[in-house]
């Protein structure tokens, strides 16, 4: 995933925003334990979400406690205490997701940059392999998802659907791992499915110049209107996942899930339009 599903800051109370940092703090630690210290380099707010979306699933509560931070040894962070193995798919999906980022990029850049992907994709063998034992579901559902990915790429037909499916059906199937009733499942997996679609659409338009560019693959360049449709599109995915969302019996930390759902993904967008920085 790619970084498009964060909080928006300034509707945050500070006890939230402070939960919402240590959730990324841990995941960013447990990355670090278990797969070596260049892993927490890759860390996405994607995957705080999906941390928290499991936490906020949970029946135990989290306290937190202040640590020095391992990358920066002079800063203290906060971090949810004894709560490792809450950690522990998120960061085998994001170990996972990174890895098959990196062989995508392997077949898509040229020269220097191909190189260096090669070189990336060698060192990730190892964490790898290593989450993939650990979460063969997580393993076979990207995996797949790479395959048909690349097959609906293929068709070069600018089918906006057909492209956007394999990552709302990939993020439908992860999102639905954090359930354990039937009835949040089915709602979890909308979730996923929604902001899946959410991210491709998104993704698909923040390259759109640099793909035309470089005559890379992209669903928007057929169409005169492609590019009206997917803005219209976004919204739409950020409607039906706020429809998902409350069907979900969330337990804890529903007011910072409910702002990065409510406001966030809107102001990622917005913000996309004009190349301004989240804030």
């Amino acid at each position: 995933m790619l970084g498009y599903i964060k909080a928006y800051k300034p509707e945050l109370r500070i006890k939230e925003y402070e939960m919402y940092k240590a959730v990324y703090c841990s995941l960013c630690r447990h990355l670090g334990k278990e797969y070596g210290f260049a892993l927490r380099f890759t860390l996405s707010y994607d995957f705080t979400f999906y941390s928290l979306l499991m936490l906020s699933l949970a029946d135990n509560t989290h306290t937190t406690e202040r640590k020095a931070c391992v990358c920066n040894p002079l800063k203290k962070c906060t971090y949810c205490k004894d709560s490792g193995q809450d950690f522990d798919l998120p960061a085998a999906a994001s170990v996972i997701m990174v890895y098959y980022k990196a062989l995508d990029n392997v077949c898509d850049e040229k020269g220097v940059k191909k190189l260096l992907y090669k070189m990336f994709l060698a060192f990730l063998s190892r964490p790898h392999k290593k989450a993939a034992n650990k979460y063969p579901n997580v393993e076979e559902i990207v995996s797949n998802y790479v395959k048909e990915q690349a097959a609906a790429e293929k068709r070069e037909d600018g089918n906006m659907d057909i492209a956007a499916a394999p990552t709302s059906d990939a993020l439908s199937k992860l999102f639905s791992l954090c359930g354990k009733e039937e009835g949040d499942k089915r709602a979890l997996s909308r979730l996923g499915f929604c902001m899946g679609r959410y991210i491709y659409l998104l993704d698909a338009l923040c390259d759109l110049e640099e793909d035309i560019k470089k005559g890379r693959y992209n669903p928007l360049i057929s169409c005169e209107d492609a590019k009206e449709r997917a803005e219209r599109n976004v919204y739409m995915c950020i409607n039906e996942a706020i429809n998902a969302f409350e069907l979900i019996n969330i337990k804890q930390y529903k007011n910072i899930l409910g702002n990065i759902i409510y406001m966030g993904m809107e102001d990622t967008f917005k913000r996309s339009k004009t190349n301004e920085k989240s804030v």
